[in-house]
């Protein structure tokens, strides 16, 4: 029993776990939601699409570069590394989204909603946030961004 026990496990260790899945991927790219989704790594660059429901999905890694992807929610999603410079993302939730080393450099977030995100790491350099809601100096002290970054209020980002 513990020779099958043993077996058992190293062959789970031993079997790749799956990085992504390509047919969820493709949905997204389709312009269909996909809430709950694997979409690590996939590559949505250039992506025009509105209104998504992306909520929950694990986006790690996800190129999102020179996507317009308004009113899309991102809440609780696993955001991080990835890759969204020049993105149009005005009106998006990513409210409890995991942003940490996100690069939204040159991005467009306008009314987009960071209620409760990480953002330690995140780069928001040339970003547009002046009407963004949710956002604490708590947030943004773990984040960085530049002299062309524009923030809601009295709000200040550190100098990457």
């Amino acid at each position: 029993m513990k020779r099958l026990a043993l077996a058992v496990t190293l062959v789970a260790i031993a079997t790749p776990t799956i990085a992504q899945n390509a047919g969820q991927i493709a949905r997204v790219r389709g312009g269909s939601s996909c809430a709950g989704c694997n979409l690590f790594q996939g590559d949505f660059s250039g992506l025009q699409a509105r209104g998504l429901n992306l909520s929950g999905s694990r986006l790690r890694q996800a190129d999102l570069s020179l996507s317009v992807m308004n009113r899309t929610r991102f809440s609780n999603a696993d955001l991080r590394d990835v890759e969204a410079y020049g993105g149009v993302f005005s009106s998006s939730s990513f409210n409890g989204a995991n942003l940490t080393n996100a690069s939204f450099v040159g991005a467009y977030l306008e009314g987009a909603s960071f209620n409760g995100a990480t953002l330690t790491g995140a780069n928001f350099s040339g970003a547009r946030l002046s009407r963004a809601t949710g956002l604490t100096q708590g947030q943004l002290n773990g984040a960085c961004g530049d002299g062309s970054t524009t923030l809601p209020g009295s709000l200040r980002i550190p100098d990457c």
